[in-house]
């Protein structure tokens, strides 16, 4: 997110665009003093200073005194310099995952910090789209207190789908769905009258993650669930290809597979019903799997194994073809990665005559959680610029209050 924004030519224009930008500086720098806002702005103090008044009029930024070291590089004559920071109740963020077997959901706030997030298993492909966005709804706005719905700004959704950029999902063969108006279900299941936007799952997860960490350059992002999807990141900026399906991976096909794609053959699925089989447990589930690769068990090291194989055999195309700095695993299945990441760099190593660099891989900091992260970032996101319409009222009115 750019500190500022360029300017357009109407009055009403300016002074969105001034809002945004002040906005956008103090979230990205979290706490900024109002001579540092002007200066990063390219206004005098003056005019910022009136941009501040309406924020903080309208309960977006409040002044807060900062101790110790940065105190004192702020202050004048030995007195505390006023910093600027958002108020993170102003507005708040919802983000829903629709997965293959569970939905899960987060609010964040409008310092983008998350406030609350659930989890519940949930048969989604026997399940009605209707009954799928009521059960992801329920189950977050029964996390959120009143105020918070008052002051919900954004409504996200991430589904395993091809999804057009007006919110329609043309195509989801993971949980049985085409052609669906998710956009419109949601917008009259949801509470509150607030803008929704809706993405694919792994590019929802790029988006969360990226907003974290800001990391530049290229990041291939792999969400592994049932099935494997991939999000690309070109920095900080999601590369969605020629038909919005860039990143794909999870349909490639194996080799020696007898024509299956990846997701069949490393998808948490797959992975649970190979132990099961091992070990004659029909009861046995992922945390049991991957707690048997942590203990050593046989039957788990060998399905681990051959999982290291096939993941490697993905990871190598990928870095052929789009050369990233880091890789990115997310998902319920990549817990699993760090246990095996030494044979996935032999298995790696071992498919390649030339050498070719390597790029970092790691796992995500909230692996359970990611693409619903995202989705609510990307509402935050939308927030914090000139789609903003709450920002482009008329002229003369103040921003409206975000604490009424």
């Amino acid at each position: 997110m750019n500190d500022t924004v360029s300017i357009g030519s109407s009055p009403r224009r300016i002074r969105q665009n001034n809002i945004v930008a002040a906005l956008q500086t103090i979230y990205v720098h979290r706490s900024l003093s109002r001579a540092d806002l002007a200066r990063k702005l390219g206004m005098n103090r003056s005019s910022s200073g009136e941009i501040v008044a309406e924020l903080t009029e309208g309960g977006f930024v409040q002044e807060s005194e900062e101790s110790g070291k940065q105190r004192l590089e702020h202050s004048r004559a030995g007195r505390p310099g006023i910093m600027l920071e958002l108020v993170p109740d102003a507005a708040f963020f919802v983000g829903i995952e629709i997965g293959v077997e569970h939905i899960s959901a987060v609010v964040v706030d409008l310092s983008a910090e998350v406030r609350a997030c659930r989890k519940v298993a949930f048969d989604t492909p026997s399940s009605t789209v209707e009954e799928a966005v009521a059960q992801g709804i329920e189950l977050i706005v029964g996390a959120m207190a009143k105020r918070m719905i008052d002051r919900c700004k954004g409504l996200g959704l991430s589904t395993p789908s091809h999804v057009r950029p007006d919110g329609f999902v043309t195509l989801a063969p993971i949980i049985g769905w085409r052609d669906v108006p998710l956009k419109d279900i949601a917008r009259s299941a949801f509470p509150a009258a607030v803008p929704i936007a809706v993405e694919n799952d792994a590019n929802a997860f790029a988006i969360g993650d990226s907003y974290r960490h800001g990391v530049a350059g290229v990041t291939l992002f792999l969400l592994m669930e049932t099935g494997v999807g991939g999000g690309i990141m070109i920095d900080g900026k999601l590369f969605r290809g020629g038909h919005g399906l860039a990143g794909e991976i999870g349909h490639t096909l194996v080799p020696g597979s007898g024509g299956q794609k990846l997701e069949q053959l490393i998808g948490r699925e797959v992975l649970i019903g190979q132990y099961r089989e091992a070990v004659g447990r029909e009861d046995a589930d992922l945390q049991d799997f991957l707690g048997g690769v942590r203990d050593r068990v046989p039957a788990a090291v060998n399905i681990a194994e051959t999982w290291s194989r096939h993941l490697a055999y993905a990871l190598l195309q990928a870095c052929r073809l789009l050369d990233p700095d880091r890789i990115v695993l997310g998902g319920s299945v990549a817990p699993l990665y760090p246990m095996v990441a030494a044979r996935v760099a032999v298995h790696m190593s071992e498919g390649q005559n030339i050498a070719f660099p390597t790029p970092e891989i790691v796992v995500d900091d909230d692996a359970e959680f990611d693409s619903a992260f995202g989705a609510a970032c990307m509402l935050h996101r939308r927030f914090l610029s000139l789609e903003n319409e709450e920002f482009g009222s008329e002229d003369s009115a103040p921003v409206q209050s975000a604490l009424s």
